[in-house]
């Protein structure tokens, strides 16, 4: 048996192959395998709204910063944001934050200006 991906709509984990589509018998969703692959390049910050490079985005809690006293405050707004799609550690912006310098955030904290 063919190793599939789960439903992206639901997850399911009982996916099957009808045609050149994937097909979701629990949530009736289908997709292709090439948007299966998009889809997993693809940042959301935390409402869901897809970011791409050059976005601004507001930080939605306080950020302590590691080797600093101070934190990043909720509601800081970060302009000209790049992503990086293969980070390992979860942190996926890279951006500059006035007062700070380069930094490294995790989508999961942002979300779309």
């Amino acid at each position: 048996m063919e190793n599939l991906p789960n439903c992206p709509k639901c997850n399911s984990e009982y996916t099957y192959e009808d045609g050149s589509l994937l097909v979701c018998p629990e949530c009736a969703y289908e997709w292709t395998l090439e948007s299966s692959n998009e889809e997993e390049n693809v940042i959301k910050d935390v409402n869901g709204n897809v970011l791409n490079d050059g976005d601004a985005v507001t930080v939605v809690k306080d950020l302590k910063v590691k080797g600093s006293s101070s934190s990043i405050k909720i509601g800081t707004k970060v302009k000209n944001i790049r992503l990086v799609p293969d980070a390992t550690d979860g942190h996926d912006i890279e951006c500059k934050i006035d007062g700070f310098g380069a930094m490294k955030l995790k989508s999961s904290v942002v979300k779309k200006a």
